[in-house]
């Protein structure tokens, strides 16, 4: 790993511990249909006494929680099987829908045996399905605790597998054909400066400056989840937070509307058209139609075939001292293995983990899909948007944490955010505006209540 890269990690295990001291969420997992699965199989386990289960014992199910891990888990899962016995099926919850599809396989007879728990809520709700990962063969291939999620009687509920990036993508070679330089982006006026001359000139140049904003359940997240972490995390940062709080102040809910506004008043499709979403956003950029776009590290692989030299900027949206900002970073992605299921099937399971993260082969594939694995025996990512985001904390400036972890009861809180923002989106009136913050604000202490009561 990079000295840059080893930085990036210490900082954000430094912020995640921190932040994650409790219990996380999801920028949702979305589609319809969970897709089919396929087998996997076993594994040669480095720890000591726990030899891998015999072909033919134990089983694996594993809810995978992110769509673009889909292909890749698939294939995974049938070569384990291919070389072990051991049977290993992959779903995948449609993006959005993890926790309402995690609910439902749950409750069946072969329930999923690997799963997602990755914010605090999910630690209350699930802690009592979740395995004590304390001990076990998959702890011990960690390379840092940072992203580990406890309990309150610190049983060690999930474990991060890997950790990711987000925020505005742009390609700088349409800045520059626009007659401008990435050196301009250094804060929120000047990139809305660059923003809203592209915009300007979109017949001309032959594409604007952001891709659309789609606020369906393919797209939304990116602003109710990612997005709103700008305001989460300045409201919190001089006394950063150890567990959900009960209600937020809103001190920078401005800021958030600063960027959303540059964001939808400045892209390839008018704001009125957003609720019903329908646009391919990573498509757009990834064919040159806009030179910004909202997404995060995950993307890299895709878009980078594409773009080669794309990079990201932080969330830079008018906050004092925001010129030494860096990259949203964090992880909502923790293993819980079910405590329910049988041992052999738990065996089977953290057997199958391990080969995942330390066998050269398996632990490249998952490398370059996901980034940076937290796990010894990983290679090495070559991501540059995580490279982007370990330069940006090499010279000194913050990372930002996900904060948006602590949204309370996250479905319900989103989708109010999302209905008040088609409304404003439609008609951008004071009135309309105040209903967001009524939905980002007075939304969270109701939704905080509604989970604890």
């Amino acid at each position: 790993m990079t000295k840059k890269l080893i930085a990036l990690v210490l900082a954000l295990s430094m912020a995640m511990t921190m932040l994650l001291a409790g219990c996380a969420s999801n920028p949702s997992t979305e589609g319809s249909t969970p897709p089919e699965s396929q087998s996997g199989t076993e594994t040669k386990t480095p720890d000591d006494n726990k030899d891998p289960a015999p072909a033919g014992e134990g089983r694996v199910y594993w809810l995978n929680f992110k769509p673009e891990l889909d292909t890749t888990a698939q294939e995974l899962a049938q070569t384990y099987t291919a070389k072990t016995g051991v049977p290993v099926q992959v779903v995948t919850a449609a993006a959005g829908t993890y926790s309402q599809t995690l609910i439902a396989e749950m409750d069946k007879t072969e329930a999923p045996t690997l799963f997602v728990i990755g914010n605090t809520e999910g630690v209350k709700t699930w802690k009592d399905y979740a395995l004590d990962l304390k001990g076990t063969a998959i702890e011990a291939e960690l390379n840092t605790d940072g992203y580990n999620l406890y309990d309150e009687t610190g049983k060690l509920v999930s474990i991060g597998y890997c950790y990711e990036c987000y925020g505005i993508i742009v390609n700088p070679d349409l800045v520059e054909q626009a007659g401008h330089s990435m050196d301009e982006i250094t804060n929120f006026d000047g990139l809305k400066k660059v923003v809203e001359d592209i915009h300007a000139r979109a017949g001309e140049l032959g594409f604007d400056a952001f891709t659309s904003c789609d606020m369906d359940g393919n797209s939304s997240w990116r602003f109710t989840g990612h997005m709103a972490n700008l305001e989460y995390f300045y409201e919190q940062k001089d006394n950063p937070w150890t567990e959900c709080p009960s209600s937020l102040t809103g001190e920078y809910m401005d800021n958030f509307k600063n960027l959303y506004d540059l964001c939808i008043n400045n892209s390839l499709t008018s704001p009125k058209e957003l609720a019903t979403g329908g646009h391919d956003p990573d498509n757009e950029f990834k064919t040159g139609k806009a030179a910004f776009h909202v997404q995060g590290s995950w993307t890299y692989a895709d878009i980078s075939a594409a773009v080669p030299n794309a990079t990201m900027i932080p969330y830079y949206c008018g906050v004092a001292g925001e010129e030494k900002a860096g990259l949203n970073c964090g992880t909502e992605n923790c293993w819980a293995v079910n405590s329910k299921v049988s041992e052999a099937d738990q065996k089977a399971t953290i057997d199958f983990m391990v080969w995942l993260v330390s066998d050269p082969d398996a632990s490249a594939k998952m490398v370059a899909e996901l980034g940076v694995l937290p796990y010894k025996n990983a290679p090495e990512s070559a991501n540059g948007f995580l490279a982007d985001a370990a330069e940006y904390t090499a010279n000194g400036n913050y990372v930002m944490p996900w904060v948006t972890n602590y949204q309370p009861n996250v479905d319900a809180y989103r989708a109010t955010l999302v209905a008040a923002l088609n409304q404003y989106n439609s008609d951008q009136s004071d009135a309309n505006w105040a209903t967001v913050k009524t939905a980002f604000v007075d939304g969270w202490a109701a939704q905080y209540q509604a989970v604890n009561g």
